[in-house]
């Protein structure tokens, strides 16, 4: 058994909450803490995209700049889509990086595509998360949050993200001029361009486990096969 069969994201994410709460301001710390407290407050599930909901034609862009159409995505098989912030993110150079090796071996058995989507401009520097960790999976923009404001699953706060000096530069990094991000979420999509599975965290220090995904795909297999 590999040393990472057991890996958790969760556990990565508080050890990083941990180090902040040594290494921080504390009054930086509870901005972060209360920012993210303020979206788990204002979630509304009933607001975001569902199980058996049937998805329009979308076209994303490529970390290198190639069109990824919804039709090419799911050509030969499902795509699960992992919405995140950016990719100087924190939170997200610790996700992409476990969902490399988590969940696209498995994905990738399964006949399965993994994306990762973000508003954040292919020519404003995306790739660098890609590059940066050595991902084998694309990572594709989302131009001014369409596909991520019709899933319901934007959000927008205009507090300074992160502890940076100032939150007009998410505006630059998307081409959106606000600070509008995606919640982080997965969602897979299959052939017939039906959602299958969705699980969406207001909070951007609480994302998908890899086995929750897994768990959910087979499920699946299980009641087709049925």
């Amino acid at each position: 058994m590999p040393d990472n069969a057991q890996e958790s994201l969760t556990a990565q994410f508080e050890a990083l909450h941990t180090e902040r709460v040594r290494s921080w301001d504390p009054g930086k710390l509870a901005k972060n803490v209360d920012q993210r407290r303020k979206l788990v407050d204002a979630f509304d599930p009933g607001t975001i995209v569902k199980v058996g909901d049937r998805i329009a034609p979308f076209t994303l862009i490529d970390s290198d700049g190639a069109a990824l159409t919804l039709e090419a995505l799911t050509a030969e098989g499902p795509v699960a889509l992992v919405f995140f912030r950016f990719a100087g993110c924190p939170a997200c150079n610790l996700a992409l990086p476990y969902y490399d090796r988590q969940l696209r071996p498995a994905l990738d058995a399964a006949g399965i595509r993994l994306v990762a989507v973000s508003p954040h401009l292919a020519e404003k520097g995306l790739g660098e998360i890609k590059i940066r960790h050595g991902l084998g999976y694309a990572v594709a923009s989302d131009r001014d949050n369409a596909l991520g404001r019709r899933f319901g699953i934007t959000f927008s706060r205009g507090e300074i993200p992160e502890g940076q000096p100032t939150p007009g530069w998410i505006g630059e990094l998307t081409g959106t001029g606000t600070a509008e991000l995606p919640q982080p979420a997965v969602i897979v999509i299959d052939r017939d361009h039906v959602v299958r599975f969705v699980d969406v965290s207001p909070d951007w220090l609480v994302r998908t486990e890899a086995q929750t995904v897994l768990n959910a795909i087979r499920a699946l297999e299980v009641r087709v096969a049925a």
